[in-house]
């Protein structure tokens, strides 16, 4: 049976046959999402192909999680797990990122909704089995940068991800949270029926893991793909410290070290799809991604760093 085939009879055992079917824009992995309607509601059809895709269990996991603790991710109206299928509440169209580019004084308030999500969220236990990430693990993960960014520098890897477990340790020893980790203005919906911070609609967090609060905060004010103005990345940094009670230093010294292990992993992975996947437009962030990591680098708890990042070159910007 051709994927196109179980996708229908999917379709018909959820008792949406013959619902009008319309492609939506997707994300960086292999994924596919279409608006499925009958002209007086609509649900989103979520195609992950196990083949290519791997498994949905890890996104209905942390889907269950959010839902039961009563944040915005989406309502699941069917299932199929082995063929990868899934129909999800629509959320509409409101990304966070085309609301504040239709209008910028949305931008803090928006914000500043995220980050207290983010509060709550972290108030919550972690999902049942998940474990902490070590420094170690968080270090590993800036390998793009020197693999697929800058692959002539490939043999500094292990002396770079050596130095960023040392630096990372205080980070990885912190209690630990669950992070969403691509948790930023294109992954959140404005949803203004509904009240607080469930007025931020949650989507693609299937690959969350455990560790310092300040991952997702610095994913989503360090955003490759918009310009946050710095003056609102302050304030809302500001805004979350006090929310929780962080001590002010060793946090931002977290969001720096974060921030910098990010900035590192996406320039790499944005260069792996622009190479592999024929996605050059993903070229086009590197700058911001870029900019944001000399921002990072410059904070003191970078200083082991600098020297052994200092070979990294500035990204080409596109033609």
């Amino acid at each position: 049976m051709s994927r196109e085939d179980a996708l229908r009879r999917f379709l018909s055992e959820a008792g949406r046959d013959g619902w009008a079917r319309r492609p939506l824009a997707g994300d960086a992995s292999a994924r596919r999402y279409e608006r499925i309607s009958d002209g007086t509601g609509s649900l989103i059809l979520m195609d992950a192909d196990p083949a290519t895709c791997g498994s949905v269990q890890p996104f209905l996991d942390i889907r269950n999680h959010l839902f039961d603790f009563g944040f915005s991710a989406p309502a699941l109206w069917a299932e199929d797990v082995e063929a990868g299928f899934l129909l999800l509440e629509d959320f509409g169209d409101a990304l966070f990122a085309e609301v504040m580019a239709r209008d910028t004084a949305q931008e803090r308030p928006l914000y500043r909704s995220a980050a207290d999500l983010l509060a709550r969220l972290h108030e919550k236990p972690l999902p049942a089995g998940m474990k902490p990430m070590s420094a170690e693990a968080l270090a590993a993960m800036i390998a793009p940068a020197f693999e697929a960014y800058a692959p002539a520098l490939a043999p500094r890897l292990p002396a770079a991800q050596a130095a960023f477990a040392e630096a990372l340790r205080p980070v990885a020893e912190a209690p630990a949270v669950l992070a969403l980790r691509d948790f930023h203005a294109e992954n959140m919906v404005f949803l203004p029926d509904r009240k607080g911070d469930r007025q931020v609609g949650l989507l693609d967090f299937q690959d969350a893991f455990a560790t310092h609060p300040a991952y997702d905060l610095v994913s989503m004010l360090q955003d490759a793909r918009r310009d946050v103005a710095p003056d609102t990345e302050d304030e809302i940094l500001a805004h979350f410290i006090a929310r929780t009670g962080a001590e002010p230093e060793s946090f931002r010294a977290a969001y720096a070290l974060l921030g910098a292990q990010r900035n590192l992993r996406i320039l790499g992975i944005f260069s792996r799809l622009a190479k592999s996947r024929n996605k050059p437009q993903y070229l086009a962030l590197q700058p911001r991604v870029w900019r944001h990591l000399q921002a990072d680098l410059a904070h003191p708890a970078l200083a082991p760093l600098r020297d052994i990042l200092a070979p990294l070159p500035s990204p080409e910007v596109p033609a």
